[in-house]
């Protein structure tokens, strides 16, 4: 059972947090099953950039990103390298280290 490590966050995770999770287990979901409150204005339906994530460990075991969710993360602030929107990544089978970017293009914070 892979474990996701969260990275601490200001407002979000203050402390970090390592959790388990099932390979399957969709990012956010996990996230927020465990009190991480990782913003979602979109209801995770790929339509905004507010669940962006950093995948600081585990990148190369996660499913590749389909075209829809690349060219939302161009918009995302503080895309790196190994970016995701958490609402369309699936645990593989390695453990996994989560960076929270210190922002958000949302506007509005919705307080999900």
């Amino acid at each position: 059972m892979p474990q996701v490590v969260f990275l601490p966050h200001a407002e979000r995770c203050p402390e970090g947090a390592v959790v388990q999770a099932n390979p399957g287990d969709n990012l956010i979901r996990v996230a927020l099953e465990h009190g991480i409150n990782i913003e979602h204005a979109c209801e995770m339906a790929c339509a905004c950039t507010t669940c962006h994530v950093v995948v600081r460990e585990g990148f190369d075991s996660l499913e590749e990103s389909e075209e829809e969710e690349d060219d939302l993360l161009d918009k995302a602030w503080g895309l790196e390298p190994d970016s995701r929107l958490s609402c369309q990544v699936e645990v593989g089978d390695e453990d996994l280290v989560i960076e929270i970017p210190k922002y958000t293009i949302n506007q509005v914070s919705e307080n999900h």
